[in-house]
């Protein structure tokens, strides 16, 4: 099936990317192609801008619909149902209960004059099995990935190269785990997904750095950035930059959310067992970070998750960085439709 294509989507709310693999597996392009979702325009417009952008990626790349065998399809939750889109807090109300199975394997019919697989799963999951199948190449068998940004994405892929999902496609929701707050001496913030049981994405990514920034500048009070002027979400920004510079506060932010990813691979120890520990996110884009601060960053997860694991897997510990940046969720789609439709 050499000359066969899977296309993968990455329908973002705001943006969507398009990448694809061939039939064994090999990546076709890693040029970023991505354009507006145009949620706007409700689920048919979203579909329309998906299939251009998919008649866009094939004519650069040469190929032709024929060559499609298959479409996957990358999009955040939550779901009612497999293939079905439940309420999101970053789309309009239109997309709530939108069968995106249904309607887009209709339009690609009408398209194409044929149908064609389709899967549709957790943009994290998805990212994984992208990151897990890069792993592969260079032995290993299964893979935790942890993508902290805005909130913090995750997803565990078995030898097989699929995720789990769970029974009703909610399995890895790794974010909303409970963190133990007494290691982390940390008070119990309230999740954005409604829970005070002091979720993991509080102390690890964007979602929760405004509070601990807050907290940190009764420490800090003559910080430059006590004095600027914002909303906490805008405060934080520079937060990146200023550990590249050594800034103590913001150092001591990022070791503390290092601490809190540390207690995370001990906890998906104790429950998966992976081979390797995959870490994505903005903290280790190397085009934004020095390679003293990833170095110090995954340093604090290792020195922290080493105290909570059984001495075999301390041992076997590995924890490696992202590959694939942007293009992880969209490459993950099309691979699963790869591997589920059995293709090599």
């Amino acid at each position: 099936m050499s000359d066969s294509i899977f296309i993968g989507i990455d329908g973002g709310a705001t943006t969507s990317k398009i990448a694809a693999v061939r039939g064994d597996g090999s990546i076709v392009s890693m040029d970023l192609q991505q354009q507006p979702t145009g949620s706007e325009g409700g689920p048919s417009g979203v579909i329309d801008g998906w299939l251009a952008g998919s008649n866009e990626f094939l004519e650069r790349n040469g190929l032709g619909w024929d060559q499609v065998q298959g479409i996957g399809i990358s999009v955040p939750g939550p779901y009612l149902e497999y293939g079905v889109m439940g309420a999101s807090p970053n789309l309009p109300p239109s997309f709530d209960g939108w069968r995106i199975i249904d309607d887009m394997t209709a339009a690609v019919e009408k398209r194409i004059g044929r149908r064609l697989p389709m899967v549709m799963g957790n943009d994290g999951n998805f990212a994984g099995v992208a990151e897990a199948a890069r792993v592969r190449e260079k032995g290993g068998g299964s893979v935790a990935l942890l993508a902290p940004g805005s909130g913090l994405g995750g997803a565990f892929v078995d030898a097989t190269g699929l995720p789990l999902e769970g029974s009703t496609i909610s399995g890895m929701e790794i974010g909303h785990i409970p963190a133990p707050l007494q290691v982390l001496g940390a008070k119990a913030y309230r999740c954005g997904c409604g829970r005070d049981w002091g979720c993991f994405e509080m102390y690890t990514s964007l979602a929760g750095l405004p509070y601990l920034f807050e907290e940190a500048l009764e420490r800090y009070p003559d910080h430059p950035l006590a004095k600027m002027d914002g909303t906490p979400k805008e405060r934080i920004l520079p937060l990146r930059g200023l550990a590249q510079e050594g800034d103590e506060l913001a150092l001591e932010l990022f070791d503390f959310q290092a601490k809190a990813m540390g207690l995370l691979i001990g906890t998906l120890s104790m429950t998966v067992d992976p081979d390797v520990f995959v870490v994505g996110g903005g903290l280790i884009d190397p085009d934004a970070t020095t390679p003293e601060f990833r170095a110090r960053y995954l340093g604090g997860m290792r020195e922290t998750a080493l105290e909570y694991l059984w001495p075999v897997q301390r041992k076997r510990l590995n924890i490696v960085e992202a590959e694939l940046g942007e293009l992880s969720q969209a490459i993950g789609a099309a691979l699963v439709v790869l591997l589920q439709r059995g293709a090599t």
